[in-house]
């Protein structure tokens, strides 16, 4: 199988991701399948920033432990990442910053002859990645001309003279595939809410769900929606909140500390039952943590986040056709059970990039809101068989519709009447039952690898592409779930028939999935994940 990673270092500011998005689009017109993977500090220059490229002939959500050609921008590339070589490791470099390189290019000399600012320079080191790996020019041509049209001939004059400077060493073979659209997790997030019908978008900036909020205030006026960025976190859930009680689609994006301040706001929700589609991109924490690296240790905050019982959908796609199927899932079960929906990502699957073939992402069919027929008198809150109330929204002719953080009646007038009391939490955990007895119709567990192997996987995620590469070549079984809560106890049940041995695999110190699959019974747990993470770590 065709197989080829890149990996492209410098400092932050030098232009690394978009030389990496460059290299990403020469392989994907190549036919490679494409996932790339950022890594950068939280600093706006300086530090150490690399990108990997990783292209295959099938799809691929993870790289590998080794490189076949380095594009090293400063010295501290080839040191950081020496482990990562291999004896045929093609190494192109900026000559004028990195001495002995095998294949140095004269970065400087050609801006100069080229009148071109300092950034051009990875363009020439681009051009001379593509001579190394024997690729034709009228493809780097063609991708320079469609991806940065703007500046395209100076661009392309001083990547020809880094083509021209190196011969072909290392030449990678052509796929047989098509090339397809590159896009983020993030961008992915953002599409699905758009064809779940978003109308207005919410977020204060945080890493790493900000991609979403660049991402749909660039295409606000292609798309129809409002963005809004308001002044803090609170703002935002209480802004998505008005926005869904005037009957529009709406969704936030945050982080976990982001998330924090929220969660008065999202027990509102669940009161008032409002429908609202959060995204939390997890990082690293506890409090600020690092703000630029990957985590999953927020599964059991989400689950049990805001004040009282109120039931809550949360999905966590593995890949950005997930994303985009599960997100437009996300804003559907919202609206047709009135509750708040969780997109539950983290920044590997944010702001990682994929290949995403559009026709088999298909077209989901959703079920709108269940509206009231004018016909009787309105009550915000009247009790139904599906215990899921009829929305009005204000405006409408002969309706009051009143929503209340307070506990209420049907009419959603604020009441301490024990009898309501009892009454009102009833309805709300019923449905919850009514939203588990819909999630059986959706594919809410993934089984793959070696699926008759009696040892598996469990994860969830973006830890998906690594666990589905290593249960192939292993011979390991994967259970993967995409719905966290209502928990898939059946469909679960079913996936794990014949395991003997359960491996969880996820980003965190405690086993966060792990204990929440125990605690539905899916296994007796051998050893308690933070009495071992005690151990390991004194």
């Amino acid at each position: 199988m065709n197989e080829v990673s890149v990996l492209i270092g410098g400092k932050a500011g030098d232009g690394i991701n978009s030389a990496g998005s460059m290299i990403a689009q020469l392989l994907n017109h190549l036919g490679y399948r494409i996932y790339l993977y950022f890594e950068y500090p939280s600093l706006i220059r300086g530090g150490h920033t690399f990108v990997i490229v990783r292209g295959s002939e099938t799809d691929i959500g993870a790289c590998r432990d080794h490189v076949d050609f380095v594009l090293a921008l400063n010295e501290e590339t080839l040191e950081r990442h020496k482990l990562q070589y291999t004896k045929d490791t093609v190494i192109i470099a900026n000559g004028d910053l990195v001495k002995n390189a095998a294949y140095g290019i004269p970065v400087k000399a050609i801006l100069a002859e080229e009148k071109a600012p300092p950034i051009m320079g990875n363009s020439a080191l681009i051009g001379g990645f593509a001579k190394a790996a024997g690729i034709e020019w009228e493809v780097v041509d063609a991708v320079f001309r469609r991806h940065i049209p703007k500046g395209a001939d100076q661009n392309l004059a001083v990547a020809k003279k880094g083509f021209d400077s190196i011969t072909t060493v290392h030449p990678i073979t052509r796929c047989k595939n098509q090339p397809l659209a590159l896009v983020s997790g993030n961008e992915a997030i953002g599409l699905g809410l758009i064809r779940g019908g978003l109308d207005a978008y919410l977020s204060y900036p945080m890493t790493p769900s900000s991609g979403i909020l660049h991402f749909l205030a660039e295409e606000k006026e292609r798309f129809g929606i409002t963005v809004v960025h308001p002044e803090n976190e609170i703002a935002v859930i209480l802004m998505a909140l008005g926005f869904a009680y005037a009957g529009k689609k709406s969704a936030l994006g945050t982080s976990g500390g982001g998330f924090c301040l929220m969660t008065e706001g999202l027990a509102f929700a669940g009161m008032a039952e409002i429908p609202l589609v959060l995204v939390v991109s997890q990082r690293t924490g506890p409090s600020t943590g690092l703000p630029t690296y990957s985590g999953q240790s927020e599964l059991q905050f989400v689950l049990y986040a805001g004040q009282g019982e109120f039931p809550r959908l949360i999905v966590a796609p593995g890949d950005a056709r997930e994303a985009l199927n599960w997100s437009e899932n996300a804003m559907n079960i919202a609206w047709q059970c009135q509750v708040p929906a969780f997109i539950l990502a983290d920044k590997t699957l944010s702001e990682g990039i994929y290949s995403l073939d559009r026709e088999a992402a298909g077209n989901l069919p959703g079920t709108g809101p269940v509206l009231w027929d004018s016909n009787t008198p309105y009550l915000r809150y009247a009790n139904t068989e599906s215990w899921v109330s009829p929305l009005a929204f204000p405006g409408a002719n002969d309706a009051v519709v009143k929503v209340n953080s307070y506990l209420h009646d049907e009419s959603g007038i604020t009441t301490e009447d024990a009898e309501i009391t009892i009454q009102m939490a009833e309805k709300r955990l019923k449905k919850g039952r009514t939203m588990s007895e819909l999630m059986q119709s959706y594919e809410g567990v993934i089984q793959s690898g070696m699926r008759d192997a009696s040892t598996s996987l469990l994860c969830w995620g973006s830890t998906k592409g690594v666990c589905e590469e290593a249960a192939l070549e292993l011979g390991l079984r994967v259970v993967r779930p995409i719905v966290l809560a209502p928990f898939p106890v059946d469909q679960i049940k079913k996936t794990l028939a014949g395991v003997k041995r359960l491996i969880a695999v996820e980003e965190n110190a405690t086993g966060q999935l792990a204990a929440l699959a125990g605690q539905h019974g899916m296994y007796r747990r051998q050893e308690d994940p933070a009495a071992r993470w005690q151990t390991l770590h004194g």
